[in-house]
């Protein structure tokens, strides 16, 4: 497949009048709690395995075909709050959340740069925006005390109907779903009447629990087949509301005229969920063909949907480049013009020539790293090409799996090289104590 060269976006974006905007617009849509297969893209084209055999989602097959779509895309981390931290300053939890020393790293975790200081810093006229849940937890920075010129202030899981207050239901607004897009397109449009470039997140409260939906959009899916890993209408519909929110996100960019420079960036903040109340224990593992799910260092808990589209972007293209969240601030410096270097503390880098058919990101290390402890169960995974290992810290395991052919990790090879298994744990346990991480569960 032939990749059209990144430098088409430079004309692109010059060969506009004087005095309009010539800046790259940048959209993140960040969903949550949907899995690798909570849609109906085919997360890896040669695996019909890597979609849903249930819901719909026309929206995301848009945004698929408008650009690439990366089958190894993760998360973070397999929670919400590392997760969006994690986002705004490209650096795993491991440096900012799961740290020894608890009492400091909030206040550090504020001073860190993040994405509203990168593209303010490469162009003053850089306004951005968050909409959405915002979930930062712990010492609950407000998106304005980070840099946002626009959001909701500071919202949680509450603010959009969380586990507990009820459902399966129909509402007239299902997980704030048009409050939400309708406050990203009037934004887009004061922008685009400014000339000013900007940074939009757009972070839905769907999928999480608790379920709510339109009642319309229920009748409709009760048409639909169900199938063995989803077959939940509720459940379907919920995911509909939100797929809808992001057609009419792209019809807006078209509107506007902002197609040529905008990046739109869709992701989860973690996996999907292996039960959902009220839905009895599906025929086939919710996440089928992976292994977990939410919580999991396994990549049911962190393998996530990844699509990006934008200037230069081949459409319907396909990257099998294991890429992160982490790596969204570094795209964006690189994109912007951001011309300072950027500390050697992000561990995301950009993905420049990945957009141009690359196949490596350049980061300062040449693994992914995840890591969770203090509040969660202590487990650690790393990534180095095909191979990837899990540490379960309180059993001291390590599991070792090749995903080049077992992305559902079923065989476990640390008996059987277990030379491999222990050079992986240790690029692991030296960069866990380079950042001075946790690796005890210190709570109850």
């Amino acid at each position: 497949m032939t990749s059209t060269p990144m430098r088409i976006l430079l004309l692109v974006l010059l060969a506009v009048p004087l005095g309009a905007q010539t800046k790259a617009n940048f959209v993140v849509i960040l969903s949550d709690d949907q899995s690798w297969v909570g849609s109906s893209v085919l997360m890896e084209p040669e695996d019909d395995r890597s979609r849903s055999d249930y819901f719909r989602t026309p929206g995301l097959e848009r945004l698929a075909k408008r650009g690439m779509t990366f089958t190894d895309g993760y998360s973070p981390a397999p929670f919400c709050c590392p997760t969006r931290r994690s986002l705004q300053v490209g650096q795993t939890p491991a440096r900012h959340l799961y740290q020894r020393d608890q009492e400091a790293w909030p206040a550090d975790y504020r001073g860190r740069l993040n994405i509203p200081k990168v593209l303010k810093s490469a162009d003053p006229s850089y306004r951005t925006a968050h909409f959405g849940k915002w979930d930062h937890r712990f010492d609950m920075p407000t998106p304005s005390e980070m840099g946002y010129d626009a959001s909701d202030g500071y919202t949680s899981n509450g603010t959009g109907g969380a586990k507990g207050s009820g459902g399966p239901a129909a509402v007239a607004d299902p997980k704030l779903v048009d409050h939400i897009t309708r406050q990203a397109c009037q934004f887009m449009e004061q922008q685009a009447e400014a000339g000013s470039p900007f940074y939009l997140q757009i972070s839905h409260y769907a999928v999480h629990l608790d379920i709510y939906y339109r009642r319309v959009t229920l009748d409709l899916v009760r048409r639909w087949q169900p199938g063995k890993k989803h077959y939940m209408p509720e459940f379907a519909a919920m995911t509909s509301d939100m797929d809808a929110s992001v057609d009419r996100v792209l019809d807006k960019i078209d509107e506007l005229g902002l197609t040529g420079r905008t990046f739109v960036f869709f992701l989860s903040d973690n996996g999907g969920r292996s039960a959902i109340p009220g839905a009895g224990d599906p025929p086939m593992p919710r996440n089928h063909p992976l292994r977990g799910s939410k919580g999991s260092m396994y990549e049911g808990g962190i393998r996530v949907p990844f699509l990006v589209a934008g200037p230069g972007i081949e459409p319907g293209s396909v990257n099998r480049t294991p890429v992160t969240g982490l790596d969204i601030l570094p795209t964006l410096a690189d994109l912007s013009g951001y011309d300072s270097k950027l500390p050697e503390s992000v561990d995301g880098g950009s993905l420049r020539a990945a957009f141009d058919g690359g196949t490596v990101v350049a980061r300062n290390r040449d693994f992914l790293v995840f890591h969770q402890a203090v509040t969660r169960n202590a487990q650690s995974a790393l990534r180095v090409g095909n191979w990837k290992i899990v540490k379960t810290w309180a059993k001291d395991v390590v599991e070792l799996f090749d995903l080049s052919n077992d992305k559902g990790e079923t065989a476990n090879l640390a008996g059987r090289q277990p030379q491999r298994a222990r050079d992986l744990e240790t690029k692991l346990d030296a960069f866990l104590a380079e950042v001075g991480a946790e690796t005890r569960k210190t709570e109850d």
